[in-house]
């Protein structure tokens, strides 16, 4: 490969990293805008706008790496490709037919083409570059990648959505999928020859459709508990029939399943906390990044194109936070730099508490966004980094997979909670009274990440 191809091929990899948080970010500053054209007002219903994207885009990631071993890496990214633009174009249409409830599936829909891009674009680089710092470096870009797309998918968004009407804010994504495709169809190396021959007996069948099953349904009763309430019957129900799902699941990866999606076994207490910490910070980021467009845009009364405007640092120290990973390795134990992300965890909705919404520029705010995305590309890196030390030499594609399965069911979950928190907690209140206990949830998640990576940096140094 030529230096100008091994360029290509980077970038057209991190474009999916890009791409996924760009639609994620496509609910957030246009929020309103969409909320007001269907006649939604109740906070939760416009919860689900992003957290069906995140649910699905969790619980996929896993069976998509899976099928990307036995078909091909290149293959299931082409794939993955096509079905982010066609989903993309029917999300568009929901604002014509089908109201809040269509978009809501369409976005759920469009959260299984990055399941299929990220964790096969992952894989695409582990196989091109060999151990060193040419992966490092195109791991370090491929993570930097996230703010940006987050911060262009809240612009674009958001401009799209004032001047024009924000179905096309989904239609524009679909044409730029659809050039992705070109793209990757044409730069990346066909990945057959790493390939085996694959057999559907290799497939963990009933694991993917228990598992899948079980957490989506967990996601669903998180998120739908705050517009239904916990005491409607179907809730609890619901509930248990999750756990069912999820304790079969755990049966079937132990004792059945001859090639497990996720090695249970094969998971020690590193593996473990190592996922814990990430659940529980991108738990807090979730909430801290939804709420935050919340507040400038419900309490500070901003429209969307103003409120894209205060978070557009997130883009550029993001980028530099990724990029300066394998710089602070060599200074910096791995544990450590994980821990100093759950503290920023921590920090980032702590700060929005005390942000006076009669001030345009609130000082907690403004340093709240400044230091936010340090968490957020500290801890992916850090994360993958441990659990590749944590898994045996058999299990290592599954680990950058379960960080990525953490990291986005983590944001759905985040803001299923917190919409609960807010739902019992702001009767009788103002809508600021809630976001405050929300934020105080994301400082809670963000403690407890704390706690964790600090037992996990007591447990690295005490001898076996």
């Amino acid at each position: 490969m030529s230096p100008w191809h091994e360029r290509g091929f980077i970038f057209t990899i991190c474009l999916s990293q890009l791409f996924s948080l760009a639609a994620l970010a496509q609910s957030f500053a246009p929020l309103l805008l969409i909320a007001k054209d269907f006649g939604v007002t109740n906070p939760g219903q416009m919860a689900w706008f992003t957290a069906s994207y995140s649910m699905t885009l969790g619980s996929f990631i896993l069976p998509a790496g899976r099928l990307g071993d036995m078909y091909g890496h290149k293959k299931m990214y082409l794939i993955g490709w096509i079905w982010f633009a066609v989903s993309s174009a029917i999300a568009g249409f929901s604002g014509l037919v089908g109201g809040h409830i269509m978009l809501s599936t369409c976005r759920g829909l469009q959260g299984i083409a990055p399941a299929l891009l990220v964790p096969n674009g992952i894989a695409l680089i582990g196989r091109t570059f060999p151990m060193g710092p040419e992966r490092a470096r195109a791991i370090a870009l491929f993570g930097g990648c996230g703010p940006v797309g987050m911060t262009l998918g809240v612009v674009f968004s958001s401009l799209i959505a004032e001047v024009s009407w924000w179905p096309a804010c989904f239609w524009t994504m679909a044409i730029a999928c659809v050039f992705a495709f070109g793209l990757s169809w044409s730069i990346i190396p066909s990945s057959e020859a790493w390939q085996k021959p694959a057999s559907m007996t290799e497939f963990d069948f009933w694991g993917s459709l228990t598992g899948v099953s079980g957490l989506m349904l967990l996601n669903f009763v998180l998120n739908q508990a705050p517009i239904d309430g916990w005491d409607t019957a179907y809730i609890p129900v619901t509930l248990i029939l999750s756990l069912v799902l999820l304790g079969i699941f755990a049966y079937v990866e132990l004792k059945v399943a001859k090639a497990p999606i996720v090695p249970l076994q094969a998971l020690d207490r590193k593996a473990v906390l190592t996922m814990a910490c990430i659940g529980f910070g991108w738990a807090s980021h979730g909430i801290w990044a939804y709420y935050l467009y919340l507040f400038i845009m419900v309490i500070q009364g901003y429209p969307p194109l103003n409120a894209a405007s205060k978070s557009w640092p997130v883009a550029p120290i993001g980028f530099c936070a990724a990029i300066a990973v394998p710089y602070l390795l060599k200074k910096l134990k791995v544990p450590w730099l994980m821990t100093s992300a759950m503290l920023v965890f921590v920090i980032s909705p702590g700060l929005l508490i005390f942000a006076d919404p009669a001030d345009p520029f609130p000082v907690p705010m403004i340093i709240s966004i400044l230091v936010a995305p340090l968490a957020m590309n500290w801890s992916f890196p850090s994360g993958t980094i441990l659990m590749s030390n944590a898994l045996p030499k058999e299990h290592q594609g599954i680990g950058a997979s379960l960080i990525s399965t953490m990291v986005n069911y983590s944001i759905a979950t985040g803001l299923g909670i917190g919409g609960s928190i807010d739902r019992y907690t702001s009767h009788g209140y103002t809508p600021l009274h809630g976001y405050h206990n929300v934020w105080w949830l994301g400082v809670a998640f963000g403690a407890a990440g704390v706690v964790t990576s600090l037992y996990f940096v007591w447990q690295s140094r005490t001898p076996k």
